[in-house]
């Protein structure tokens, strides 16, 4: 019986939300498919990720996308709704949470958008970003998705005309509408999640992994047996298609330290099909050669300078937009994974990305993963059913990790290799 369904924006995003639980032994499942029948796919598991794929969506269509998987979940039962949205506030906040609230009939949905773990908090309505506001952070220059409000109410009101109060802790006795709650450490979020479970003010909510985190006691989930670590591959593959430049600096640094980087060119990641052609497969083989004799090896889809101008002329002198250097890139890496996964030498999987993870899910026709812990803040493990080879994958948003995060992965590695 599905007790809490959460519906997501991206795909990291929901793996990085559903870990909450699952690392407390609660069961849990993200599925690819918002059409598909909730009860079914969900099996035993007491929590479902939907990814409802709306980050890139219109305003309108991802309202739309949302309110059906709301409206749907309600129909069956479902005790409890929580919109997942991105730490960084990207995508269409505001039409999001009007839609979650529309389709659960509720009176008011709390929204704490905070992440302390990792300096994202929300402090007299802002959004901060390492101490700074979000539209000045990394997140404000984002080249497909910049954040331009850093007031939460601000930016809900960009796409939506329902009332937003904002406060902190209890929200008072008749208000109505989007209630944005300040948060600045995990204690803040506890508290308020108490005060919001007192009040019966959970049945439908929105934030992002950090309140997410919370919500297993509250909520009176079943507490099972943490998972334990299982044994990971040989080595480490990266494949990275953000270009976040938290992401960029962590491959950077493994550069640096030892890692072998590839940089896919703008012909490779922006023609559409070139992996299907002969000097694509060629590329592939070299790639699988050179994942076999690198055990430290990074596949990223950056430019090697680092500015990304190459690729940018490329696309402009194809008539492509932003949107369709976005989707291209993905559809790329999506078909880079397969090759990858068949290569003779068993590498640990790390994904960088909501749209690679879901092309490279895509292509390989998997339409549910199931979460098993965080590795690290925001760096989250699954086990992955390749076609009956049960493989480990990590994943994580661009924005997400500390510089050294591929060097701390290396020694963990390296330990159970010498354990």
């Amino acid at each position: 019986m599905i007790r809490l369904l959460i519906v997501a924006d991206d795909f990291t995003g929901g793996l990085d939300t559903g870990v909450q639980f699952a690392s407390k032994g609660i069961r849990t499942r993200v599925i690819t498919d918002p059409s598909t029948d909730f009860v079914q796919a969900a099996g035993e598991c007491e929590v479902l990720v939907v990814v409802a794929e709306t980050r890139h969506l219109s305003p309108k269509a991802a309202y739309d996308a949302v309110f059906d998987v709301v409206s749907r979940s309600a129909r069956t039962g479902v005790s409890y709704i929580y919109k997942k949205t991105d730490s960084a506030l990207r995508g269409n906040i505001g039409a999001e949470l009007s839609a979650a609230l529309a389709a659960s009939g509720a009176r008011r949905l709390p929204f704490l958008p905070a992440m302390p773990a990792l300096r994202r908090c929300t402090i007299d309505g802002i959004h901060m970003i390492d101490g700074v506001p979000v539209n000045q952070s990394v997140f404000g220059a984002d080249p497909f998705e910049p954040v331009r409000e850093s007031s939460v109410e601000h930016l809900i009101a960009l796409q939506s005309d329902v009332p937003t109060w904002h406060g902190k802790g209890r929200i008072p006795e008749g208000i109505e509408g989007i209630c944005v709650l300040d948060a600045a450490t995990d204690a803040d979020l506890e508290a308020t999640g108490s005060h919001l479970a007192a009040d019966g003010d959970l049945r439908v909510m929105a934030g992002c992994a950090g309140f997410a985190g919370v919500l297993p006691e509250l909520l009176g989930l079943r507490i099972g047996q943490k998972p334990e670590l299982p044994r990971m591959g040989d080595g480490l593959f990266v494949l990275c298609g953000s270009v976040n430049p938290i992401t960029t600096r962590q491959l950077d640094l493994a550069e640096q330290s030892g890692f072998r980087r590839i940089h896919i060119s703008p012909e490779q990641k922006l023609t559409e099909g070139f992996f299907e052609t002969a000097e694509g497969h060629r590329t592939l083989e070299d790639w699988c050669q050179a994942t076999g004799q690198e055990k430290w090896l990074i596949l990223d889809a950056n430019d090697e300078d680092g500015t990304n101008a190459a690729s940018a002329q490329f696309a402009a002198g194809r008539g492509m937009d932003i949107e369709a250097v976005r989707a291209r890139i993905s559809a790329a890496l999506g078909s880079i994974l397969p090759a990858i996964v068949g290569c003779s030498v068993p590498r640990t999987l790390l994904i960088t990305g909501g749209d690679t993870l879901l092309q490279c899910m895509n292509h390989m026709n998997i339409r549910q993963v199931d979460p098993l812990m965080q590795v690290f803040p925001g760096v989250v493990l699954s086990l992955v059913d390749f076609g009956g080879q049960v493989r480990p994958v990590i994943t994580k948003s661009g924005g997400f990790g500390e510089e050294t995060l591929l060097l701390r992965l290396r020694e963990l590695l390296e330990s159970q290799e010498q354990a």
